[in-house]
Order: C-alpha cells, then structure tokens, then sequence
C-alpha cells in the first residue's frame, strides 16, 4: 500500500464512502459537514486537489466536485481488508446459513442457491463456479440404457458435483451389459481424479489384450466419452439487481454488463484464473486484463474441502461497490462452504 499522510488518508476514504453511498461527485464542503476531521473546507480543498494530483480521484467537470479513481479505490479496499474494519452482520449470517444449510450434499443446486443468495444480500451479481472436473473425484459411476444407440451416464462426485451426459454408441447394448461395466468402471475408478482416469483409460486402450476383451473395450470407450465436459460450470444470479443501480442507467452499459455475462467464457476465464489463489481476490475496473470486464469489480473467493480447492464464489458489480459489505459477504459465504464441506 503507498505510503499518504494520515490526514490525506482519511479524506480520501471519505470522499470514497461518500461516493459509494451517493453516485454524485463530492466536494469539500459534503466532506467538512459530514465528517469530523477538526479541518477547514479550504484545507480539505487543498488536500483533494492533491489526492488528484496524485492520481487517487478525478474531477468530471471543472466546477464539480471529485469521484475516485480505480486507484483510489484500490488504496481504500487494501486499507479495510489490512485493518480487517468491515462490519459484523448476524443477519446477513443467518441468512447465508439458512438458505445453503439445506442444500449442501448436491453442489450443482447449492451453487445456483449460492449465487441466488449472494445477488439478494449485496444486490450486485452473484457468480459461483464449480470445481474444475480434472480436479475432482469420482465417487461412483451410473449407466442406465437411454435409446438403441444411447445410454446415460450419471457420474457423481466425493465434491457432491452430479454430471449427466448422454454418450452415444457404436451399437446396442444391454441393461445388463452396461451392469456389468459399470461395475467394472467403478472397481477400476472410484477414489481418483477425472484427469487420472482420463490418463489411465488412454493407458488402458493402447493394451492389446484390453483391445481383444470386448466388454472391456467398449467399457473404456464409455468412460473416455462420459468424462468428456467442455468446461467448468457457471452460475450467475441478479442481474435485474444489478440493472436497478444508477451505475447502469444508461444503455451502452447495460449492454457491456449484458455481453460479459452471455458471454460465459470471459467470467469463467476469470474465475478460473482466481481459483489458484487462496482465500479472498479482489479485482478493481482497470486491473481486470479483460477489456468486458474493466469497468466493474469483483469479489472473489475459494471454496475448499481440506486442501483441494472446490469452487469459486463471488460478486461482480461497478466499481461504486460497496466492498466493505461486499467483502464481508464473500468471505464469510466461502468459509461456511469450506467448513460444511469439510464437516460432511
């Protein structure tokens, strides 16, 4: 964090919160009437022209007052998480632990009720992520006979993830053929991660004698098709919270905000980037690398069962966030999934 003067700190966190709690630009005399700082409105003049100076607010127009910059922001969200001055809420708890509680052994729903949850109490979006299918592990393997050349695969999860996927076949095969493989896939696989059993199953198909075992061919070539997912999934809640926002009145970004959400790549390229990291992210406007994404913000965090990461959950809204709150929601959303996940 760079180095201000005390005093220059605390006007700068007050145009920040003033800001942030009134989208209109503020001058010295808001700040002289609404804060106690025992300083003169023509020093607070003085110490604002400096702050812009230095790059940590912007004046619109002339005879205006000033708004943060991505800076300023950036020095007001690293002084709360460094002092750790973000409030207590026993109701936003409750209302995060009543609404997951419910929902903890299949993570797809608890996810979409994550989001759900994280839009209502913020009123920003709610984004959630899934953990990344290389990483997780097999529980169990379900194959059930869908059509002549079809069957379903129903794989779930030790991370309560359940995926389904309609793999077809070359030929027909029987109720009890596919038994008899899934036994066998679920011997063979049960307790390793999907980029494990993707490696042995290519391992396993190069043999000569697994070629000639029919059965067994055809059980490999099953699974290989059944753990073929394209990406993680995505959860996104609240965007008519997020429309409601004066930061969005106008309709160019409304569409920005519309083009970065269908476009579920980028969010997820961002997500997954996060993900390596522990604990809470935050991302200010200009510091995402993506151009769809550099005039909002983002709060982040992982999830994890143990060691293993098991998701990413978060908000995403303008940089006029209120991080304070945000923070707080985050944070303790992701260390009660981290603590129901690793207490199941």
């Amino acid at each position: 964090m760079q180095m201000m003067e005390e005093r220059s700190k605390k006007v700068l966190c007050a145009v920040v919160q003033s800001y942030i709690n009134f989208p209109d630009p503020v001058g010295s005399m808001l700040v002289t009437k609404r804060y106690s700082f025992g300083l003169s409105p023509a020093t607070i003049r003085n110490i604002m022209a400096d702050l812009e100076d230095m790059g940590f607010l912007a004046q619109p127009h002339t005879s205006a007052g000033r708004v943060p910059t991505d800076r300023g922001y950036r020095f007001y969200v690293d002084l709360l998480v460094a002092e750790k001055d973000y409030y207590t809420n026993m109701e936003i708890l409750q209302e995060i632990y009543k609404r997951l509680e419910a929902l903890r052994n299949n993570i797809d729903v608890f996810l979409g009720e994550t989001t759900r949850t994280l839009s209502k109490l913020s009123h920003y979006l709610g984004v959630a992520m899934s953990p990344r299918l290389d990483m997780t592990t097999l529980k169990r393997i379900e194959l059930l006979k869908y059509r002549a050349d079809k069957i379903a695969a129903i794989l779930f999860t030790d991370e309560g993830l359940i995926k389904n996927k309609v793999v077809s076949l070359d030929s027909e095969i029987s109720q009890k053929d596919l038994n008899r493989i899934t036994g066998y896939l679920n011997s063979e696989f049960s307790g390793h991660t999907f980029d494990e059993i993707r490696f042995k199953v290519i391992k396993e198909m190069s043999k000569e004698k697994i070629r000639c075992d029919t059965l067994i061919s055809r059980a490999m070539k099953i699974c290989r098709e059944a753990l073929s997912f394209s990406h993680n999934d995505l959860f996104v809640s609240g965007l008519s919270e997020v429309f409601d926002l004066p930061d969005f009145a106008d309709l160019k970004k409304i569409r920005e905000l519309s083009r970065a959400i269908e476009d579920k790549h980028t969010i997820i390229e961002l997500l997954d980037s996060l993900s390596e990291f522990d604990g809470l992210q935050i991302i200010i406007g200009s510091e995402n690398s993506m151009d769809e994404m550099k005039k909002l913000s983002v709060v982040v965090s992982t999830c994890k069962e143990g060691y293993r990461p098991i998701g990413v959950v978060g908000i995403i809204g303008p940089t006029r966030m209120n991080y304070e709150k945000a923070i707080y929601i985050v944070d303790n959303t992701a260390k009660f999934i981290t603590k129901m996940l690793s207490g199941r």
